[in-house]
């Protein structure tokens, strides 16, 4: 006895995209030629204010980092914000040019440093033709941790970012930032109980304007700033320990407790004793592990206004 064929009987693809909604092409009546399509964003007219800033943003793209703490040479993915200035006469900005100069930078390893960034926001403004033009890349950093008794290693990471900012009146503007997580004893916990005290994460932020002169070939300022912020800490974490090395941890937090606010004094100290740093920012925010809300503490510091 034969079978009877259930197989559909479906439209042919075009068909099913008109079913869907899809229509013949219209009659094309603008030019297809760059020269000749209108360029609204060029367009120059009195528009009420001048912006702060117009770009794009959540740009991701390969990059490569130097680290002082090995690996040495990084693969990493970088999260680009391009900015400029709009004058009041100017109606927008052309929005493919940032990625246009990302992708020539890209050609060959595009090596996230300070000197790269400088050069390419200059050009940026160039090409913009604007006064000013602006770059922030934040990326994983990644560096080996060993055990502290066993020595035994793996990887730890921290979120780290750079901002580079020219302005043709006033220059460059560096700023650099980390942020890394500790190990930090409550010292109330300590003084009131009989035995024992509780301990929590720790979420280091730092955020530091460089002056002109600092040379990142020569100073890894991620590793800087994260020996300010773990160097302060009840303890630092790593990513393998066996139980000598829990024991030494455990015993050193008990040793060294820290309140939030004693956190960001402490790495505040650090950071004002680095003569390439002429401004910075602090901030703690510990992962309470007796309380549902986090303790946090910060800190911002001029130097300049010492001077």
């Amino acid at each position: 006895m034969n079978e009877v064929s259930t197989k559909k009987q479906l439209p042919t693809k075009s068909d099913r995209h008109k079913l869907f909604g899809s229509v013949d092409p219209g009659p094309r009546t603008k030019p297809e030629e760059k020269s000749e399509m209108v360029d609204l964003q060029n367009t120059k007219k009195d528009f009420l204010f001048e912006l702060d800033a117009v770009g794009i943003s959540n740009v991701k793209h390969p990059v490569s980092i130097q680290s002082g703490i090995a690996p040495n040479k990084q693969s990493t993915i970088g999260t680009f914000y391009f900015a400029s200035t709009i004058s009041q006469d100017s109606k927008g900005t052309n929005m493919s040019r940032f990625t246009e100069q990302l992708q020539s930078y890209s050609q060959n390893e595009f090596e996230v440093n300070i000197p790269t960034l400088k050069k390419f926001v200059y050009e940026l403004h160039t090409r913009l033709n604007q006064r000013d033009a602006e770059l922030s890349v934040s990326f994983p950093w990644f560096f080996e941790r060993k055990a502290p008794y066993t020595g035994q290693s793996g990887m730890n990471h921290a979120e780290a970012w750079m901002d580079v900012r020219y302005d043709q009146d006033t220059g460059y503007d560096i700023t650099v930032g980390l942020t890394g997580k500790v190990t930090t004893l409550c010292p109330c916990s300590k003084e009131i109980s009989e035995y024992s005290a509780h301990n929590q994460r720790g979420n280091l932020t730092m955020e530091v304007k460089l002056d002109e002169t600092f040379d990142d070939s020569k100073v890894d300022w991620k590793e800087v700033l994260l020996e300010a912020a773990e160097s302060n800490a009840s303890a630092r974490i790593h990513p393998v320990l066996k139980r000598p090395d829990e024991k030494m941890v455990t015993e050193q937090a008990f040793e060294n407790p820290r309140f939030v606010e004693d956190m960001v004094r402490l790495v505040a100290a650090d950071l004002y004793e680095m003569e390439f740093v002429e401004k910075f920012y602090v901030e703690c925010v510990n992962e309470e592990s007796i309380h549902l809300h986090d303790a946090v503490a910060s800190i911002t510091y001029d130097k300049m206004s010492d001077k």
